[in-house]
């Protein structure tokens, strides 16, 4: 690939009306380039992590992290994902490996630090996983042969009780929802982790800073959550998906910190002011859409293509939402439990059903849903277990769904004016445009 022309793009920027998706990108900005100072600068000790990890425990020992969905998302942002995934192929991998957890795998495996973000991640102390996957012990460990590190997996035992309604009451029902042997296992192995990081960095981990860490997140996670009630019932609906997911993820990535707590009512603030103004996402709603699946990050321009045109707006991700059953906790005085809680259950309620479906169905009710596009990663198997089974459940309620094969993080297959005339097609076929 030519250095000089650069990748071709195959996405479209997305529209920001709030000023806290500027702000929430700045500091994501800033933070990158001092996370990058850090690790890459500095040579300060840090992990490599999956989304479903116990963060909280690095963010109470300041041990920086990189998580791999993150630095995915970023890679495939910069349109180098297809370049990757080629280096990986010449390496022998399977083209059909799983693109989201892969891609930071394959860009330590180019081994380019003329096109690679930061030149490439240096020798991290650790990488951590849970077992949610069959892939996840290749990737994780062969990533950690790479790197010349160790990788410390985490178990995803199978949940006995299946709780279609889990998100009624994991707030202050935890240990029953998510079950006490799973909660122990959890809890035994981020004691482990602990003394591990605590070998490995040189740092202590301190229960109370731990303590207030997780205070911190129920204040931030209720903010998250008033602005998902409120966006879910209002008319026109304030905020497309666009922009609630960086207001959303961007603090999730730093919970419970000083600047997450106050961003996520900042972002609320706005919400109820663009409500009370009566403002839209679009000046001509006419139809709700739901989004299910991690999000399409090399073209998050797609989610409005049609807002102005069809009056389509998409209303709801997963990510949103989320935040008020899976983070918001009771502690109970025991807030490394409730941490597991929120650990052990956390992809299993996006991808597996009677939990994904028993959402979203809930969700799409709330919500006034008219129709849902669904992703399917063709080589991602965890987002596609419940998919089926979802997207039944969901025509079973009334509400129509496009299934589009695509990857969130690999473009290769991705046009961005062809997945539009999909939409507006479906749309039209199901009689809603």
């Amino acid at each position: 690939m030519s250095t000089e022309t650069g990748p071709k793009e195959t996405g479209q920027r997305s529209r920001k009306m709030l000023a806290s998706t500027a702000a929430a990108n700045a500091y994501q900005k800033q933070f990158g380039l001092d996370l990058k100072r850090r690790v890459v600068d500095d040579g300060e000790p840090f992990a490599i992590v999956q989304a479903d990890t116990p963060h909280e425990l690095f963010h109470a020992m300041d041990v920086p992290i990189i998580t791999n969905q993150w630095w995915s998302a970023y890679i495939s942002a910069k349109q180098l994902s297809g370049r990757y995934f080629e280096v990986m192929a010449a390496h022998g991998y399977p083209e059909n490996a799983c693109k989201y957890c892969s891609l930071g795998l394959a860009c330590t495996l180019a081994n380019d630090p003329a096109s690679a973000p930061w030149g490439g991640l240096p020798k991290p102390a650790v990488l951590v996983a849970r077992m949610t996957c069959d892939c996840i012990q290749h990737v994780f460990g062969q990533w950690a042969e790479a790197l010349g590190t160790e990788f410390f997996p985490m178990e995803a035992p199978a949940w006995e009780h299946k709780d279609p309604r889990w998100f009624a009451h994991s707030r202050d029902q935890w240990q029953d929802v998510y079950d006490v042997d799973r909660i122990a296992l959890m809890v035994a192995e981020m004691r482990d982790l602990i003394a591990l990081l605590e070998k490995r960095t040189g740092k202590r981990f301190d229960e109370a800073k731990f303590q207030h860490l997780m205070e911190q997140i129920n204040v931030q996670e209720g903010h998250i959550w008033q602005a998902a009630q409120a966006i879910g019932t209002a008319r026109p609906c304030p905020v497309s998906i666009a922009e609630q997911m960086p207001n959303t993820m961007i603090p999730q990535w730093h919970r419970g910190s000083d600047w997450a707590v106050a961003h996520a009512k900042r972002f609320r603030d706005e919400v109820f002011e663009r409500i009370d103004a009566g403002l839209g996402a679009s000046t001509n709603e006419k139809i709700r859409l739901m989004w299910i699946g991690a999000g399409v990050w090399h073209d998050p321009g797609f989610y409005q293509a049609l807002e102005e045109t069809l009056g389509a707006v998409f209303v709801w991700s997963m990510y949103m939402p989320f935040a008020g059953p899976q983070y918001i906790r009771d502690l109970q005085g025991r807030p490394m439990e409730a941490l597991a809680s929120r650990i052990c259950g956390m992809n299993e309620v996006l991808h597996l059903p009677p939990w994904m479906n028993g959402w979203m169905v809930s969700e799409a009710e709330r919500c006034g849903i008219d129709a849902a596009v669904m992703l399917m990663p063709p080589d991602n198997r965890l987002s596609q277990s419940g998919n089926k089974i979802t997207a039944r459940s969901l025509e079973d309620a009334g509400v129509p769904v496009l299934v589009i094969d695509a990857d969130m993080v690999d473009a290769k297959t991705w046009d961005h004016d062809t997945m539009v005339a999909m939409v507006r097609n479906f749309l039209s076929e199901r009689g809603l445009a």
